[in-house]
């Protein structure tokens, strides 16, 4: 911790191959795009131009097809988190200088015209753009309705796809790479279906105590909860294989949002800081096994804050399939007490282009309740055709801790002895 990391001196050690690897690193690209501040815990409240998050919330997540927003409008969905950060932090819609949406299965025509119409449901002024320039005040939200735009290939593919087998990977069913991830890293069908049961349990406690109450927006809806036995069910993707639909992530209609700002600007209005955005990576990867990209991404993304995969107190990492989460934990030899601590994709859902924002609603607000327990999180997810990211935040008022150069030491609330 008390070495300071150059930005322009970090080395990503984990794309070196090593004997141990197990063809692990053969599967990287050469390349990785980091973003943010190295050396994060250098930092303090002093230094007004980080970004901080103040505020972040999410709809409730429901079941594609069958479940309570199957007959809701994007925009509709969209909406009410829009006017949510507005009316909790007392914020004048006409100071936000951009409203950026993340949204993966849509015509991009369609869903550009949905968010501008949720934008003045919400009511944002005219003069505030979608997907623009420069930020005073941003508003970084996540859409998806999976149950209006499902994942399907629309139109033809192009013939040259054939003479690259890299390319015709990327048009791999997720569910495939899920199996090859199983297959080559040796997960077990066991291990995967625990880590589903594990991904429930922990976030029906979490809906119980109320822990997510703070970043759900509410709305009104129906909500489908079938109830199945994991072991029998069968696989999907492959006649011996072991992904189910009881191990995968839930293929969810939601929305989420996140409001950031400069910290200059949060202490002028006097808003509470509930995080501080410290660094971003995204990496390539082989996509027959997209699924490994947060193991890639996450020792990128946390030296280039110039800290310590030990230092991380808390990680939301996207179940898309057990198989990859529970091989991403075992290659980062990651504490299980320290993961996905409220759930994840396989209990709570997964809506494509909102899981970023639903992730980092989550993350920050059990960091907030977690106080001086707990610093520094992570935020990861597998994509598509081979690439992962993962962000590193600090707790809001982390930074101006008194650690003589150390971090606090971390006792979570939950405890060794109760893991």
């Amino acid at each position: 911790m008390e070495k300071a990391i150059n930005r322009q001196r970090v080395l990503l050690d984990h794309l070196r191959p090593s004997p141990s690897s197990h063809n692990f690193e053969s599967a990287l690209s050469a390349s990785a795009c980091l973003a943010g501040d190295s050396a994060a815990y250098q930092r303090t409240s002093a230094f007004g131009d980080d970004v901080v998050i103040v505020a972040a919330y999410r709809t409730p997540l429901c079941k594609s097809k069958r479940g309570g927003f199957k007959d809701t409008h994007a925009d509709d969905l969209l909406a009410p988190v829009l006017k949510a950060l507005i009316e909790k932090t007392n914020v004048d819609p006409r100071e936000v200088g951009d409203i950026v949406v993340g949204s993966v299965l849509a015509p991009g025509s369609q869903r550009a015209s949905e968010c501008r119409m949720a934008a003045f449901y919400a009511g944002f002024p005219e003069t505030v753009p979608i997907r623009t320039g420069s930020m005073k005040l941003e508003l970084e939200l996540g859409l998806e309705s999976m149950t209006i735009n499902p994942m399907a290939w629309d139109g033809d593919v192009n013939p040259k796809v054939k003479d690259f087998q890299k390319a015709q990977d990327c048009l791999l069913p997720m569910g495939v790479t899920s199996e090859n991830v199983a297959h080559r890293f040796g997960v077990t069908r066991q291990e995967q279906d625990q880590a589903a049961v594990d991904s429930h349990r922990k976030a029906a406690a979490a809906t119980v105590s109320g822990r997510f109450k703070d970043e759900i927006i509410p709305v009104p809806t129906k909500i489908v909860d079938p109830k199945t036995e994991l072991g029998k069910l069968k696989p999907v993707f492959k006649k011996d294989g072991t992904t189910t639909a009881g191990n995968s992530s839930q293929v969810s209609d939601g929305a989420g949002a996140v409001l950031l700002m400069k910290r200059s600007v949060a202490m002028h209005k006097g808003l509470p800081i509930l995080g501080v955005f410290r660094t971003f990576a995204a990496v390539g990867v082989d996509p027959a096994i997209m699924g490994i990209g947060p193991a890639v991404a996450i020792p990128a993304a946390v030296k280039a804050a110039g800290i310590e995969l030990e230092d991380i107190d808390l990680f939301e990492i996207n179940e898309a399939f057990a198989s990859q989460f529970v091989y991403c934990l075992k290659k980062l030899e990651l504490d299980s007490y320290r993961i996905n601590v409220n759930g994840g994709a396989m209990a709570i859902g997964h809506p494509l282009g909102a899981t970023g924002a639903r992730c980092v609603a989550t993350l920050l607000h059990e960091m907030k309740r977690r106080g001086r327990d707990c610093r520094f999180g992570v935020v990861s997810m597998c994509i598509g055709t081979g690439m992962g990211a993962a962000a590193v935040f600090e707790r809001g008022d982390g930074c101006d801790e008194l650690c003589n150069g150390r971090k606090v030491e971390s006792n979570n609330l939950l405890s060794k002895d109760s893991r």
